[in-house]
């Protein structure tokens, strides 16, 4: 206890600031409602520094995944805090700036900034996973709040009919991995990670075994937002606000990716002279996934008018993009060659740069609405001639934009880049081919938006465009778009940083550990009595 106890200091951490964040939320005083905000970014912060120097433990099946993941999501969630700033109460603090009476009953600060709180914590917690109990909790955590957050981002009813269809279809999902995650326990007899590896290994995955991680998978394909459960996508991000978008848009694929490197590294991967593979019915069906992924979220796309639609349906094409990574594997774990390392070094990359973009919807005011509210940027009308009228905003949206689609040299071509390479060196040509072909189509809407913003006329509303007041907006905006420039240095830190995270722990069922095995090898082989070095 005491053992898991040290694992899990940030996530006590953040539950430690989300109860001080409800009670500050209650006070009855506008000005310490407004510390709720600050309170939260030190929480997270306190959070990511004990995630650097949390410590490893033999009982996790990827020991090096938790300080890693932990760090990434506290250092996202420090600027999605700053992104989130004017979100929630901005009708009730426009009338208290005016000198009218501040109504406590009718703020919503301290509930909101609590939900994010909470869900970040349930993110963190799925890199500590060791069992699915554990696994589905955590899952559930860092998704249930979102709902409330769509619904109470903007006073419209879309956004309310959005966390209606988002709620609905989350129960969907949750309810079929969970049922998945009974079929492994009926098939295993237990919960835990390393035993259910352990079990595999011995006796195989069997019928109801594979169907229990095949409904595992597809039920936890609702967080990354994949085929065929990506629906909701683009309703919800264009009903929510834009950095509650941004938010979604990280976080819960943050934790389904955890959840999905956890989950098929308990399956096992099979060490053999051809490289890694899957079982192949857990196979065939990420593979089908990952390609129809990332070919639906980039059609679809297409077709987009709205902005932030067609940042949803990018952002389902880019969890095709990380799927490679998984179908890959470890490879040899080498920089160029390991899937995993390259799917997380991935998300990444595209944590920043997504959220760049949407920062930059969110920081411009182009027109008011029906009750006299500022409205975001949302159609590519709004960002034509940015660069000329807000050219800070504007040229953060062009890095976004560009790093998106992989242009070298920037932070998303290098994680492009990883994961070509590694699926290359998995021998997986046809899923890299359809990698690179959608790559090519994302170009054609990316560049709209690069084009609009770079070398179009104003819209003729350009004059009623403003930046926001929220100066914490714009730091996210500009930190995000930097990021993919000045990270670049950082690239090979970084991705050794990745390769330890998904070092994989050796069963300890059959396995004698070798004298000649190295403490740095990224990535240990078990093959009956013998551990050797990859």
């Amino acid at each position: 206890m005491i053992e898991k106890l040290a694992l899990i200091q940030p996530e006590i951490v953040l539950f430690i600031t989300t109860c001080v964040v409800m009670v500050i939320g209650l006070s009855r005083t506008y000005s310490v409602r407004k510390a709720c905000a600050t309170v939260s970014g030190v929480g997270i912060a306190i959070a990511g520094v004990l995630a650097i120097f949390t410590p490893q433990t033999d009982s996790a099946l990827l020991p090096g995944l938790i300080p890693y993941a932990k760090t990434l999501v506290a250092g996202v969630g420090l600027l999605l805090l700053l992104l989130l700033s004017g979100v929630i109460d901005r009708d009730l603090e426009l009338r208290v700036t005016r000198g009218e009476a501040f109504e406590p009953a009718r703020a919503n600060r301290g509930e909101f900034y609590s939900f994010f709180l909470f869900s970040l914590t349930g993110v963190m917690l799925c890199a500590t996973a060791d069992d699915l109990i554990w696994l589905f909790l955590a899952l559930e955590l860092a998704s249930l709040p979102t709902y409330v957050m769509v619904a109470i981002s903007t006073p419209r009813l879309r956004s309310q009919e959005a966390a209606v269809k988002y709620f609905f279809l989350g129960a969907f999902g949750a309810a079929t991995f969970l049922y998945g995650f009974a079929l492994i326990y009926g098939a295993t007899g237990t919960t835990y990670l390393s035993e259910i590896r352990d079990i595999i290994g011995t006796d195989g995955l069997g019928a109801i075994g594979t169907a229990g991680f095949a409904l595992a998978l597809l039920g936890i394909a609702f967080k990354i937002a994949a085929v065929p459960m990506h629906f909701y996508t683009p309703d919800v991000y264009e009903g929510a606000a834009t950095p509650v978008a941004a938010y979604l848009a990280f976080a819960p694929k943050a934790a389904g990716f955890l959840a999905f490197l956890l989950l098929t590294s308990t399956i096992g991967w099979t060490w053999g002279a051809n490289g890694d593979a899957l079982p192949d019915a857990i196979r065939v069906i990420l593979w089908i996934m990952a390609a129809l992924t990332m070919t639906i979220g980039n059609v679809l796309a297409l077709l987009q008018t709205s902005v932030k639609r067609m940042l949803a349906y990018s952002s389902v094409a880019h969890s095709g993009y990380m799927l490679v990574g998984i179908v890959v594997g470890p490879g040899d774990g080498s920089f160029w060659q390991n899937g995993l390392s390259a799917m997380l070094f991935y998300l990444l990359c595209y944590g920043f740069m997504n959220m760049g973009a949407f920062a930059v919807l969110a920081c411009v005011e182009r027109m008011t609405g029906p009750d006299g509210e500022p409205i975001e940027l949302e159609t590519l009308d709004d960002i034509r001639g940015l660069c000329h009228t807000h050219p800070v905003m504007g040229w953060s949206m062009v890095l976004s934009a560009l790093s998106l689609l992989g242009l070298p040299p920037l932070l998303g071509f290098m994680g492009k880049l990883l994961l070509v390479t590694a699926g290359l060196s998995g021998g997986e040509y046809l899923l890299v081919v359809v990698l690179l072909l959608n790559s090519a189509v994302a170009a054609f809407y990316y560049l709209r938006i690069v084009a609009g913003a770079m070398f179009e006329a104003p819209d003729a509303r350009a004059g009623d465009g403003v930046l926001t007041t929220h100066r914490g907006r714009m730091i996210a905006a500009v930190a995000s778009a930097a990021s993919v420039v000045v990270l670049l240095p950082f690239v090979g830190p970084l991705v050794r940083a990745s390769q330890r995270a998904v070092a994989l722990q050796p069963t300890t069922a059959i396995v004698t550990m070798s004298e000649e095995v190295s403490d740095a090898s990224p990535l240990v082989r078990v093959d009956d009595d013998v551990t050797q070095d990859r």
